[in-house]
């Protein structure tokens, strides 16, 4: 396909140059998750409440998940450079849009601008470069999907301090602000641009296949049968699988969310209470957990398979619920352990889940079946923190204080993470009614072979 044919990677390139390409991208997406830092100046330049500065943070995961969607086909389509640029320039943009509305004092322009363009592309710049990397290391998919998706968990860690940084700089009145948000899309086309260039998708020979293939472990995977993305939603694996992702994001969210405050109120009782300073270093520990579950976990899967290792994020997880319903305010270390835990199985589930999917439905269009599967991620997204600030708010309303204004939230995520491990239980091979006729996908025949731990 002439869109693709530019970027085939001449013979000798060596793959280990697209995870940093993917790398690019996704550290640079990742700046969504340090939205909180322009919340004050905001409210406080423009008058807005904390719902309203908070809009265009919400409208960027809605479009996150809308974009990847109904942009996954495309992606395949054209390719990941093709994707890649359309990512860059919709992110980058996204922050000019935002900077002429800081500018001008018109809200409405920051959240059309950072929410709907630049949340477009931050759905069509989390989805590029998955399949593209599962077809360079289908020795090693989990490990190579975990270090692209570990920068949209790590991409906080440098966006949070630098945007703080530049505001103190240009000051966090409207026309700072505006200077911020303009610097920062500057910066990030140019950061963005480095992985548009540097992408390659391998050569479609069998030969070039058979080398990248050379040493992949022998336990196979689910299947080696290739399904279309409208295929692949008629599937019960399917929305197995978006369950799994569901109630997993959901569990994660729930505490990322309202990570501070949570702490904060969780030992307010307690002989040792949580100041301001300890509670953001708490969220700072839970974004690093975040981030490295995602390329430890998802390394991990390639080795006890992908079945496996959802069965540890939700039985596991749900663990760490029941010990923190259970310990209350009693152990501050305990709690800490148990909600980073949490979120190295949120990070490790976003960055696993590609790897399963190429699993089920093969390579053919797992980067648009992905795309699919995120709206899971915007059912979550809403899912989590409303349960979590529901109960917590009754709690308040109630005259509850510390741990009770949390247990009720915790006992209905340990629920929720049953369904999940039932869900993940009910995953078998695709049937082969379900793939391609041969040749239509990667041109193979297709066959169903159990993979290490699925229980097929």
């Amino acid at each position: 396909m002439p869109a693709r044919s530019g970027v085939v990677a001449p013979p000798g390139w060596s793959r280990w140059l697209v995870p940093p390409a993917a790398l690019s991208i996704h550290l640079a997406i990742g700046q969504v998750y340090a939205w909180s830092v322009f919340k004050p100046p905001l409210e406080s330049s423009l008058g807005l409440s904390g719902t309203a500065s908070a809009l265009p943070f919400q409208v960027a995961i809605v479009m996150l998940g809308l974009s990847a969607a109904f942009g996954g086909t495309f992606v395949e389509r054209r390719g990941p450079r093709w994707a890649m640029a359309v990512s860059a320039a919709c992110f980058s943009s996204g922050f000019l849009v935002a900077a002429l509305g800081a500018a001008t004092r018109e809200y409405w322009l920051v959240v059309a601008g950072y929410g709907l363009i630049g949340g477009t592309g931050l759905g069509i710049g989390y989805i590029s470069p998955v399949s593209t990397l599962i077809k360079w290391f289908p020795d090693r998919p989990g490990m190579a999907t975990g270090i692209a998706i570990m920068g949209f968990g790590g991409g906080a860690l440098i966006a949070s301090p630098w945007s703080a940084e530049l505001l103190s700089a240009f000051g966090t009145d409207a026309p700072g602000i505006a200077r911020t948000f303009l610097v920062m899309g500057g910066a990030y086309a140019v950061f963005m641009t480095l992985g548009v260039l540097l992408v390659r998708v391998p050569p479609d020979s069998p030969e070039a296949a058979a080398g990248r293939a050379a040493g992949a472990p022998s336990r196979g995977f689910v299947t080696t049968g290739q399904v279309s993305a409208r295929n692949a939603l008629r599937t019960p694996q399917f929305w197995c699988l978006w369950v799994v992702l569901c109630t997993n994001v959901t569990a994660g969210i729930g505490i990322l969310e309202k990570a501070a405050p949570m702490i904060t109120d969780f030992f307010a009782d307690s002989s040792s209470p949580v100041g301001p300073a300890a509670a953001a270093g708490f969220v700072g520990l839970l974004s690093l957990a975040n981030m490295l579950g995602r390329i430890v976990w998802s390394s991990v899967s390639d080795t006890v398979g992908r079945k496996n290792i959802y069965r540890l994020y939700l039985g596991a997880g749900a663990l760490m619920y029941l010990l923190l319903a259970l310990a209350g305010d009693s152990a501050k270390p305990l709690f800490i352990a148990c909600a980073a835990v949490v979120l190295s199985f949120y990070g490790g589930g976003f960055a696993t889940v590609p790897a399963y999917l190429k699993d089920l439905f093969g390579t053919h269009q797992v980067g648009a079946i992905h795309g699919r599967l995120l709206t899971a991620w915007s059912t979550a997204g809403v899912l989590g923190p409303l349960i979590v600030n529901a109960v917590a708010d009754a709690g308040k309303s109630a005259g509850r204080t510390g741990p009770g204004l949390y247990t009720t939230s915790f006992l209905v995520m340990i629920g929720l993470l049953a369904v999940g491990f039932a869900a993940n239980e009910l995953v078998r091979p695709v049937h082969p009614r379900h793939h391609e006729p041969a040749g239509g996908g990667d041109g193979r025949p297709a066959a169903a072979v159990p993979e290490k731990g699925a229980g097929a």
